[in-house]
């Protein structure tokens, strides 16, 4: 049966200028939402190569369930996987996209949720603190491939928290309800202006990299709430996620292992670099050693201590 993909109206993309963030129901088809179901455990499986920075493959012949409890987030999945990569362009990102950041749009960094049932969440923070736009074009692509609700953990953001273009200050947490991430603070919003963001499977969720979003732990008794989330910015804006090279200003240093979706790339003379590798980020549960990237391997940020 023939998928109709939603397309954006003008007053969902005058929404999500509103509020930082746009639910888009019904956006992928059965079958992409099964092919990229099934694509999860085979990654988690080692199936697609086990070259993942601090993963251990499950037991040879586990159930399923046993095998997705293991992981919680692997970043860059499209880097293994080819299905991860198609969805990277989905007909219902690259719509919104360009009516929401412009023509020319590209992919930096993929991420693979797979929430289980007991599995920490995140806690508050600005995803630009994390990728510099500078033009403030940053955008979430929050796929869901599981229902996901208040009981699972699902999405929570504080509407319009995009709007002041400021990233605030964060540090490293030790709430237990979270993953090894840090947390934002010193913001004018309170818990309570925060709405969850419970969506069926198949939706995306578009989100600004400004936006404070945060997520809780898992406490259903069982299943999961895996999400595919991508980030994406205009390709007009370079993309400072590396040290300049040798002679090279840091006003013009741009970070080139990307995935154009849409458009052309005003720096293609550039030429393309493969930089990231997929890594396994840390739950929390065997503790936390503040720094969930390898150093030399994957794109840098500063965290800057402070009390929260």
């Amino acid at each position: 049966m023939s998928h109709t993909y939603p397309e954006i109206t003008a007053e969902a993309a005058a929404f999500y200028a509103q509020t930082g963030y746009l639910i888009v129901e019904n956006a992928l088809s059965p079958a992409e939402l099964s092919e990229l179901r099934t694509e999860t455990t085979t990654i988690c499986r080692g199936e697609r190569g086990t070259d993942i920075k601090n993963y251990e493959p499950p037991p040879a012949g586990a159930p399923e369930d046993e095998v997705l409890r293991n992981y919680l987030c692997i970043h860059f999945p499209h880097k293994i996987s080819s299905i991860m990569e198609k969805h990277l362009a989905h007909p219902t990102i690259v719509d919104v996209l360009t009516k929401v950041i412009g023509p020319n749009v590209k992919c930096m960094q993929s991420m693979l949720f797979i929430k289980s049932s007991g599995k920490p969440g995140q806690a508050w923070h600005q995803d630009e603190w994390a990728i510099p736009t500078r033009d403030r074009s940053l955008t979430g692509g929050w796929i869901a491939l599981d229902d996901a609700t208040v009981e699972n953990g699902c999405l929570w953001v504080i509407p319009g928290s995009h709007k002041p273009g400021v990233i605030w200050p964060f540090a490293q947490q030790n709430d237990p309800r979270f993953d090894c991430g840090t947390e934002s603070y010193g913001f004018p919003y309170q818990d309570e202006d925060a709405i969850p963001v419970e969506v069926k499977a198949g939706a995306i969720v578009f989100f600004n990299g400004y936006l404070l979003h945060r997520s809780l732990p898992n406490y259903a008794k069982s299943g999961y709430r895996r999400v595919l989330v991508n980030h994406y910015m205009s390709a007009e804006s370079l993309l400072p996620w590396r040290k300049p090279k040798e002679g090279e200003h840091m006003a013009v240093t741009e970070y080139r292992d990307i995935v154009m979706i849409a458009g052309k790339d005003p720096y293609a003379w550039k030429g393309l670099e493969d930089l990231a590798k997929p890594y396994l980020r840390p739950s929390g549960e065997g503790g936390c050693d503040n720094g969930t990237r390898p150093k030399d391997e994957q794109p840098r940020s500063t965290v800057v201590g402070g009390i929260r």
